[in-house]
């Protein structure tokens, strides 16, 4: 059970917010290039090598988490590219034709919970979307990577500061807790919820407004007509990629008969381990308990790691595990969400409809609303899986955990966040972007009258015989 909040704490949490007002009271009069000015700032004071190799090792020996290769810089240069080019106060889009002008203004102070998977980059993505839009952030992170936030927190108040900035337009509670969270989320004006399903849960239940991500369960159809070496390519990308700690990663591989046999041997070339039976059950005993729950002492290790705790060595240069499957259900967890270094390859036969009905019971196990990927050049098949697949992005032809959130050859918005819509229980299923950072103000002016009659609204039942 729970404890309560402590005095101690209620205190905090209220002169956390009275800073965090007043913050944004002395930056209300900044203009755009002032505010895009604070954003540069705060993404340069991460984005500089020395300071990023310093915490992706600092998160690693925190947490024992992901992986010590400082690739997530890239995310502080897109978000960065995506906030400076879009206005984000005054006049922001106009529609003449429909008489409509729309205006942005801050949304307010912002409860930023940050999972212990992502202390980095999701700090730093919610920091600069919500300084562009002039709001002020109070993060509240994952108690076992505290200490790797607060100071990727305590760099960006540096960086405002310097910049001439009240540091407190960026704020951290440095003792997370749960009550502390659970008050901060009912006293703040929005709450930006990365992480697991309890924290997202509790977030739509604060009483305000909340934008939360659902679990993913990341599967890839690749068809006959793929590309195996690029799919075997992107695949090892995908799921080596911080040692699969995202929900983006690769979790399932749905491959044609024809093309199966080959993606199995260039996965193997590309470093992936494919385990014997035996092996596989060691793997399963490890990674869930007897219930199907996933046990935290596999997610976002190393594939050596893990096979060391299931009791047999990887020959070197093999940094992920392939099973194979063909079971579909909550009792087989090997077609669920993995969040880390291990996959499952799935093998089907015949028509293109077989691997949809597949899918389909893929995430009827779990990840409805996340994300799903295809290898093809078929651009029915690429439709048909769009068509019918319950999630709310799908990547063609992409490495899945490095595209999902945005990248430089997709136009998805580059973000930390992954709304998985109605699906995964989420108010929105779009990348959680600058829009989601700001109120706006629709002013509607008068436009020639566009009434269709009514026979054209009514169409064939106009005037007809009226039942009942």
């Amino acid at each position: 059970m729970a404890r309560e909040l402590t005095v101690e704490e209620k205190e905090l949490a209220q002169e956390m917010l009275n800073r965090a007002r007043a913050a944004m009271k002395a930056i209300e009069h900044y203009d755009q290039e002032q505010v895009d000015r604070l954003c540069q700032a705060v993404g340069w004071q991460l984005y500089n090598e020395k300071t990023a190799v310093r915490l992706v090792n600092m998160a690693v020996d925190e947490s024992g988490l992901g992986d010590r290769t400082p690739a997530k810089r890239f995310k502080v240069l897109g978000v960065l590219r995506d906030a400076l080019r879009q206005k984000s106060m005054g006049i922001i889009e106009e529609i003449p034709e429909k008489g409509i002008t729309k205006y942005a203004k801050p949304a307010g102070v912002v409860c930023a919970l940050s999972p212990t998977t992502n202390p980095l980059v999701t700090p730093m993505s919610v920091g600069i979307y919500a300084i562009k839009c002039k709001d002020a952030v109070i993060f509240g992170p994952h108690p076992l990577s505290k200490k790797t936030s607060t100071e990727v927190v305590r760099l960006m108040r540096l960086a405002l500061k310097k910049a001439g900035a009240p540091e407190d337009l960026l704020q951290t509670v440095e003792q997370p807790s749960i009550p502390m969270a659970q008050e901060l989320m009912s006293i703040c004006d929005l709450t930006v919820a990365t992480g697991g399903g309890p924290m997202v849960k509790s977030a739509y239940s604060s009483g305000k407004p909340a934008y939360g991500v659902g679990p993913g369960n990341s599967t890839m159809v690749i068809d006959e007509t793929a590309n195996v070496e690029e799919a075997a390519r992107n695949t090892r990308l995908s799921k080596t990629n911080d040692n699969g700690a995202g929900c983006s990663s690769d979790g399932n591989l749905v491959v044609h008969e024809s093309v199966y046999d080959q993606l199995l041997d260039q996965l193997q070339k590309e470093g992936g381990y494919l385990c014997s039976a035996e092996e596989k059950e060691l793997v399963r005993k490890v990674w869930w308990d007897d219930e199907g729950h996933r046990l935290t002492k596999t997610v976002a290790r190393p594939a050596s790691m893990v096979a060391e705790l299931a009791g047999f060595n990887l020959p070197p240069g093999k940094t992920f595990l392939i099973v194979k499957e063909d079971r579909i259900g909550k009792e087989h967890p090997f077609s669920s969400e993995k969040l880390g270094t291990m996959l499952a390859i799935f093998k089907y036969s015949g028509e293109f409809e077989v691997a949809l009905d597949m899918v389909r019971k893929i995430y009827d196990v779990g990840g409805k609303g996340h994300s799903c990927g295809i290898y093809s050049f078929n651009d029915d098949h690429i439709h048909r899986l769009a068509l019918v697949a319950p999630v709310s992005r799908m990547m063609v032809r992409q490495a899945q955990s490095r595209a999902n959130a945005g990248s430089f050859t997709n136009g998805m918005p580059m973000t930390a966040s992954l709304g998985c819509g109605y699906w995964g229980g989420n108010v929105t299923n779009e990348n959680i972007h600058l829009k989601h950072y700001m109120n706006v103000t629709w002013v509607s002016r008068p436009i020639p009258e566009d009434r269709p009659s009514e026979e054209e609204l009514f169409g064939e039942f106009y005037n007809s015989e009226i039942l009942g």
